[in-house]
């Protein structure tokens, strides 16, 4: 019997990373579909605004990030099965949620505490952890010599 082979590590971050941002998704959503029920029940108005519209919008809001996260954590596993580097819209995606993981966390700081920062570094490093896990799908791959080429070809002359 032969060895197996191991499971690279890019591949478990990607699926550990997609399991949160699920997570994430659905915590978020349910969040926001509470928050909306309090705006209701309370009958809050801000600067005027009707509150069911306040409620619907914030339960609008939910899903659409939920949905947002859940698309994220969709490339991620994808990522996961095909062993290979996000491209394209899904790389975009994914740098995209790293930015708004890093604001929202910088934000958890001073209104929710510590550890919610914490949390949202954790899923921050496992998407950039992810990315560069990964060479994007185009990149050169050059040779394992340091210093310039000659224009004819030669061997490598030092910088």
């Amino acid at each position: 019997m032969g060895r197996s082979r191991p499971v690279p590590l890019g591949r478990w971050v990607a699926l550990v990373a997609a399991v949160v941002l699920f997570l994430e998704a659905v915590g978020i959503a349910l969040l926001n579909w509470f928050l909306g029920m309090v705006v209701d029940r309370q009958d809050m108005s801000l600067a005027g605004l009707d509150p069911r519209a306040m409620t619907v919008s914030t339960w609008i809001a939910g899903v659409l990030f939920g949905l947002y996260l859940a698309l994220c954590g969709l490339v991620l596993v994808f990522t996961s099965v095909r062993d290979r580097g996000p491209s394209g819209l899904g790389r975009i995606l994914l740098i995209t949620a790293a930015v708004v993981h890093g604001v929202l966390g910088a934000f958890c700081v001073g209104i929710v505490g510590w550890s919610a920062f914490a949390f949202m570094m954790v899923v921050l490093g496992l998407i950039v952890l992810t990315l560069m896990a990964y060479e994007p799908p185009g990149a050169a791959v050059t040779g394992g010599g340091a210093g310039k080429e000659t224009p004819s070809g030669g061997a490598p002359q030092p910088v």
